[in-house]
């Protein structure tokens, strides 16, 4: 099964109502597209967490759930406490999940801070 399970990949990542991953747009000179680098994560929580680990800040950073043939900008107020600092688990869950039921945009879609997530068959691997 599990050699099965990494041929297919989870099943999360064939639902098209949600991301299929996740990007940090990360910038080196703000505003200069060719001094940017790149995180991707199966899921933003741990994406999250590896910005938070390193030491990114969230000015420094865009977010972006990967769609089939989109990419939309996550709000950074819904990964970010009052302070201006990343939010992690369970925290992050529930700001993704009230943001999901105040604006119903599909980049929220999924986060659930009781209960099972839809990403949580994900490995939470980071590129």
């Amino acid at each position: 099964m599990k050699l099965l399970k990494k041929v297919i990949g989870p099943k999360s990542k064939y639902d098209k109502s949600i991301p299929f991953a996740y990007m940090a747009k990360v910038y080196k000179v703000e505003g200069e597209e060719e001094l940017c680098r790149y995180f991707y994560g199966d899921t933003i929580c741990r994406l999250i967490q590896y910005l938070d680990e390193h030491n990114i800040l969230p000015s420094e950073v865009d977010l972006y759930g990967l769609f089939r043939n989109e990419e939309i900008l996550v709000e950074k107020e819904a990964c970010t406490d009052k302070e201006g600092k990343w939010l992690l688990k369970p925290d992050l869950c529930r700001s993704l999940e009230n943001q999901y039921n105040r604006t119903l945009d599909k980049i929220y879609k999924g986060h659930i801070e009781i209960g099972e997530c839809e990403f949580e068959d994900r490995e939470e691997v980071i590129i």
